[in-house]
């Protein structure tokens, strides 16, 4: 990881204790620059992320890697920010990866809906390779409705992950085939 200053000027010049982001720039994708994020995002510090963010899209970094690995707690604010980023950068053709999510900070983005919104990766190589490969292909089971195995809440499926059931809360999974488990 090179300095952030480094990439962007005067990135690290304001500071804020309880989020740290340090940049790290990947040639191989162009426009793309990986984020690493290390606290948490609340109401307080939401206003900060977004300003040191738009810095970052201003200086023509469109393709953003969010690495959340060490990223503690997310309210519903700082969820609301990464939306925000999504609306700034897919205009100019860009778009927002997460990477390696905690199981906590996920299940917020899951109960509040907006996981089916952001690309959400396992591993650095998958994060490079959605942005290499460009956007998956539009698989055509989707959207799936289906009954919930627990409760036969009819409910809709736009894309394959995992998520909660509206109704009975029970964590559902459906994978590429439409197939749909508990858990």
């Amino acid at each position: 990881m090179i300095n952030s200053n480094a990439l962007i000027p005067g990135f690290d010049d304001e500071r804020d204790d309880s989020l740290k982001i340090t940049l790290d720039k990947n040639d191989g994708v162009p426009h793309c620059i990986i984020i690493y994020l290390n606290g948490y995002i609340d109401t307080y510090n939401s206003n900060f992320f977004q300003k040191k963010i738009t810095k970052i899209v201003e200086a023509g970094y469109v393709n953003l890697i969010f690495n959340c690995s060490a990223l503690n707690y997310v309210s519903s604010t700082g969820i609301g920010s990464f939306t925000v980023f999504l609306k700034l950068v897919k205009p100019k053709g860009g778009d927002v990866v997460l990477l390696e999510i905690q199981p906590k900070v996920y299940e917020v983005f899951q109960l509040l809906g907006f996981s089916q919104f952001f690309n959400i990766k396992d591993s650095s190589e998958e994060a490079l390779n959605f942005f290499k490969n460009g956007a998956p292909v539009v698989n055509s089971v989707f959207p799936k409705i289906f009954g919930c195995p627990v409760c036969s809440k009819k409910l809709r499926a736009t894309k394959p992950g995992r998520f909660r059931c509206s109704e009975c809360k029970s964590i559902l999974a459906i994978d590429s085939q439409a197939t749909v488990t508990l858990g």
